[in-house]
């Protein structure tokens, strides 16, 4: 990743020093077909700047990454390109008050998902482009000052093969064989956009009466890849689309500023989505192509919702730098489930953020390279890796609160006022707590001070202590905070007493447990008593955080812990049944309950769980468990436990139902033994003597049946290779390549290795794939030659390979199931010998160490439960 680094130093002098008036652009896309590959391919790109410089005669710099420059003019000047074209900017000096400079370039199509992303559908043979461009890669695409502060308009025309679409931000017409878009407002450089090729393409509109009486009309457009054509519920995608725009323009009261709202679905993509205003890029895998479970629906739902709400938190209103990052991300987050609950049939979104945004939160703030929600951005590096569970989950979480906190009223008033106040602006930290502080009388310095300008998660514990007569003589709140970040913060949070119906006497089951009394309450430092809670019935369980109004670990005192192990799936409520699980699954990874005893809860209580979105973090957190956290010797027994309880849930859970895939997803992914195998085969083969009424063998789930197999030698090369002929498309090549990396043979762990370690020949999806199936649980022995490979490579592989890619080996290939202090020491040895390391590649090591770190002190506890 030569000189490709951006630093906030930089950015902040250039925006000192330019002003940026219009951007027009102008691509042939014309060699994206034809021809062959052996060479790299390129496009041309032109670009004109019309940009202003506060120092005439001043020196700067425009941002470029491509293969070669064929021509640079400065007002009219032409440049030598050799001279001023590094393979990353292009040097300006001697700036007027009033520049224009034209850059007229080779660019080259990416096969990383980074830049214009050229994909070749193995299906018809048909070429995909896309563009993705966040932090940093319009520059992969054309001649810009690549910093979020610098927004311009944009005009944008391309020359593309005949027969194809372009979408771009504005509208597109097609003009004497050019694709000429119209002119956008103004915005960032990394929100532009293009969409080429020969995508189907289904089309509606939203319409609405705006409040000064004028009729909003918005053209809505989804496309995806001719192959995905037949699976593609755009209905849906359109409903939830226009059940967002109706919450937005609710709440917002600033219509949606951007014309039209397309939504592509597209191949090889990074990410889950991304904000493009007027054309907004999805992964492919949103369009479901086989049967899938409500909660599928709700992600993609809460997806959409997310990108919606960056029109104007992000698009409309954008972060100066990326310090600021959380001022989209964590907003969005948040306004993705918050307009998800209230305006779509998704009303139990809360239950999954409780349950699987958070988790992503926790383990994040809990690593070495936990960050306050405001980071320290110091270059572009640092902004990639800084798309974290701190900045989305963490931040939305504690926006959560501060709805709380403020006011639902105060919080939307002060987001309308920060809309009109910085339209088409850039801000601060600062900007958006002056408004907040406007409109909720209250201080959101001291606020801000204690929720995004620090790091960490604390812990809150209950304390109960009993009268003569069982009732509650006084219920305290402790709260606890790590020795790294001692911060003790002020918490919203309420105190929910359970019991078992009927366990007073009254009329009842005697079995569920519901909350008979409830209280809210401020914690603030260590200890807070719950004056409101004395003299209530002696509770079963305590649970701190009721309703998940804060961001926290909850603990339980013993009784209600005991509680748990025995009556957890009684609780009737499934916020707080998911809250539990939670807090739960956090005492296992901070080694404070055995993992063993968190498999048996599952085997145990899972069954019973109605939230089926709840039920697949269940089943993903006890395989993480039973692979990193229960002692080496028992994983044995946790696992043919485990196969055993998913294939009596699977035969018990009724035909056809969401539950019935979920555990057979779940079998699956813990069969084993050569039963289990045995049954995987028959399911596949349609044999009677597996067979499950209403169990839907269908493509995916095919894939998901022979990876198992592959794994444990059942399914060999030629059973992949017809596997792939029944299903010969992009996503069958993805997951025949992760099969095939997934077969238990030192030859084949050497082919993996080397072609994605030593060649650059996969692209980004199959890079992934290749690392997904590399690394299996029951291949530990045959991984253990490359721990010490690893840390020989990754330094090479970050400086040759791009970010993303670097990022995926080094996140994908790090040693995690050589759990060992050897493997400890290695990582620990590479630190500290590679003190001139990227600071971003270190980063990546000191959390995947960090990792491994809390999975031995995990199997340390476990043994010690197993005697």
């Amino acid at each position: 990743m030569p000189g490709e680094n951006l630093s906030r130093d930089e950015a902040r002098e250039r925006a000192a020093l330019l002003s940026v008036e219009e951007y027009e652009v102008s691509l042939d896309l014309r060699s994206a077909v034809g021809g062959t590959d052996a060479e790299p391919r390129t496009f041309r790109s032109v670009t004109t700047i019309r940009f202003r410089s506060a120092e005439p005669g001043a020196t700067s710099f425009a941002d470029l990454i491509a293969p070669s420059v064929t021509a640079v003019s400065l007002n009219g000047r032409d440049l030598d390109p050799g001279a001023v074209f590094d393979g990353s900017r292009v040097l300006l000096e001697d700036l007027a008050e009033d520049n224009e400079l034209v850059v007229d370039a080779q660019c080259a199509y990416s096969r990383t998902g980074e830049g214009m992303h050229r994909f070749v559908d193995p299906e018809d043979g048909e070429v995909y482009l896309y563009t993705q461009y966040e932090p940093a890669d319009s520059r992969r695409v054309f001649a810009n000052f690549e910093q979020p502060d610098l927004k311009a308009p944009f005009r944008f025309e391309v020359r593309a093969p005949e027969g194809w679409v372009v979408w771009s931000n504005g509208v597109g017409e097609l003009v004497d064989g050019v694709w000429k878009f119209a002119g956008t407002k103004p915005i960032s450089t990394y929100i532009t956009a293009f969409v080429a090729g020969p995508y189907h393409y289904v089309t509606d509109s939203y319409e609405r009466l705006l409040d000064d009486g004028t009729r909003l009309e918005i053209p809505l457009g989804a496309l995806c890849r001719k192959g995905l054509a037949r699976h593609f519920d755009a209905d849906d995608v359109f409903l939830v689309t226009k059940q967002g725009l109706d919450f937005f323009h609710d709440h917002f009261d600033y219509p949606y500023p951007f014309g039209k709202y397309d939504q592509a679905f597209v191949p090889e993509y990074n990410l889950g989505a991304m904000e493009n205003p007027g054309c907004v890029t999805f992964r492919e895998e949103y369009i479901f192509r086989g049967n899938v479970t409500r909660a599928s629906y709700e992600r993609r739902a809460n997806v959409i919702l997310h990108e919606m709400a960056h029109m104007w938190f992000g698009d409309l209103v954008t972060m100066v730098w990326w310090d600021d990052l959380w001022l989209k991300e964590s907003f969005a987050d948040f306004m993705g489930t918050f307009s998800m609950v209230e305006a779509t049939r998704f009303t139990d979104g809360w239950v999954t953020f409780a349950n699987n945004r958070k988790a992503w939160a926790y383990r994040a703030d809990q690593l070495p390279s936990t960050h306050p929600i405001t980071a320290d951005i110091r270059d572009l590096e640092d902004a990639k890796l800084n798309f974290d569970g701190i900045t989305y989950a963490k931040g939305a979480a504690v926006l959560k609160q501060l709805v709380a906190y403020a006011g639902r009223d105060a919080f939307l008033e002060g987001a309308r006022r920060y809309f009109k106040r910085h339209a088409y602006g850039n801000t601060r930290l600062g900007d958006l707590l002056a408004v907040l502080e406007e409109t909720s009388g209250r201080d959101m310095a001291a606020w801000s001070r204690s929720w995004l300008q620090t790091a960490g998660v604390n812990s809150l514990t209950p304390q109960v202590l009993l009268d003569a007569q069982g009732r509650v003589a006084e219920l305290t709140v402790l709260q606890e905070a790590a020795e790294s970040h001692p911060e003790l913060r002020p918490h919203r949070v309420a105190v929910g007493l359970y019991r078992r119906e009927g366990a007073d006497g009254s009329e009842g089951s005697g079995g569920a447990l519901v909350r008979y009394a409830r209280a809210e309450v401020d914690v603030d430092g260590p200890r807070t008593v719950v004056g409101e809670l004395a003299g209530a019935d002696a509770p079963e369980l305590v649970l701190v955080n009721d309703d998940d109004l804060t961001y926290c670990k909850i603990r339980f005192d013993e009784g209600s812990l005991d509680t748990l192990r025995a009556q957890l799936g009684d609780i009737t409520d499934p916020l707080a049944r998911a809250l539990c699980w939670s807090a739960l699954w956090n005492l296992t990874r901070d080694a404070l309950m055995p993992a063993r005893d968190f498999i048996g809860l599952v085997l145990r209580f899972a069954g019973r769980e109605s939230d089926i979105g709840v039920l697949q973090v269940l089943h993903a957190w006890a395989n993480t468990a039973l692979t990193f956290y229960v002692a080496p010797e028992w994983r044995a027994t946790g696992g043919r436990l485990l196969a055993e309880g998913a294939l009596r849930e699977l035969r018990s859970a009724a035909p056809g139902s969401q539950h019935q895939l979920t555990w057979a997803r779940f079998f699956a992914a813990v069969a084993s033994s050569e039963a289990d195998l045995l049954v995987l085969q028959e399911l596949l083969e349609g044999t009677a003597a597996a067979k499950i009424d209403g169990l839907d063998v269908d493509q995916e789930l095919r894939w998901a049946f022979l990876e198992p197999l592959a794994a444990h030698g059942v399914a060999d090369e030629g059973v992949l290779a017809a596997e792939l002929a029944r299903d010969d498309t992009a996503s069958g090549k993805r997951h025949q390549v992760r099969c095939l990396a997934a077969r238990p043979s030192a030859a084949v762990k050497a082919q993996a290795w080397a072609v994605v370690v030593e060649s650059d020949s996969l692209s980004n999806a199959l890079v992934e794939a290749t690392i997904d199936g590399f690394a299996q649980a029951s291949q530990r022995g045959l991984a253990a030659p490359y721990a010490s490979k690893y840390f020989e490579v990754i330094e090479r592989v970050w400086e040759e390979r791009s970010i993303q890619i670097g990022m995926d080996v080094v996140r994908g290939l790090f040693p995690s199931l050589q759990d060992s202090q050897g493997t400890l020491d290695l990582a620990d040895g590479w630190l500290a010998g590679r003190g001139e390391a990227a600071p971003a590649l270190r980063r990546l090591v000191v959390e995947a160490r960090d990792d491994l770190a809390r999975a031995l002190r995990g199997q340390a506890c476990d043994v010690g439960a197993g005697g």
